[in-house]
């Protein structure tokens, strides 16, 4: 039997929009004790898990999955690429990172700190002569599209993103930022 942890307990009702206080009426329980076990600062029995969870089971929404959430097209740059056309898209974009995409497969990606690093190792004030493929980094984890977007949030936990394929093909992306988005317009 999985023991969900505070965090997943807490991304799951976030998903589903449901307020902690709803929650705690739905599963018979205080709010002051949803916050708490959400926070990891109690333990609960396991009855009143078992409440909680019951009511996360009952109350899920149509299943939601990584296609209905990704964005495409996905701006990337390629290993040849100079580091100033990824600084340029990154800017453009107000993004900290990038994928490095090869014949439409992800290779690595490349950041914000990794362009700085190369910059500071070069002592070269703008990068000149840099490449993509001198400050490549490990690429972005790949799901499929019709994977659920609970198993993108737990991957998200420990990723900045997450890139959507079919086929082989980078067809779109998921960050941190467009869960928080799909959670707080809910």
């Amino acid at each position: 039997m999985h023991i969900p942890t505070p965090e997943e307990l807490k991304a799951r009702r976030e998903i589903l929009g449901i307020r902690q206080a709803e929650l705690a009426e739905m599963a018979g329980i205080s709010q002051s004790m949803v916050a708490r076990i959400e926070a990891g600062s109690v333990d609960p029995r396991v009855s009143t898990l078992e409440k909680i969870v019951r009511v996360l089971n009952e109350a899920r929404k149509p299943r939601m999955t990584a296609a209905q959430v990704m964005h495409a097209p996905v701006f990337s740059v390629e290993p040849r690429d100079p580091i100033a056309r990824a600084v340029e898209i990154m800017d453009a974009q107000n993004f900290s990172q990038l994928p490095v995409i090869e014949n439409g497969v992800p290779v690595g990606c490349i950041s914000e700190s990794a362009i700085v690093g190369a910059i500071e190792d070069r002592a070269t004030s703008k990068g000149h002569g840099l490449f993509v493929s001198n400050v490549l980094e490990p690429g972005f984890p790949t799901v499929p599209p019709g994977m659920d977007i609970e198993t993108v949030v737990k991957i998200l936990q420990n990723h900045h993103a997450v890139l959507v394929m079919e086929e082989g093909m980078v067809q779109g992306v998921i960050t941190k930022h467009d869960l928080i988005s799909l959670i707080i317009g809910r």
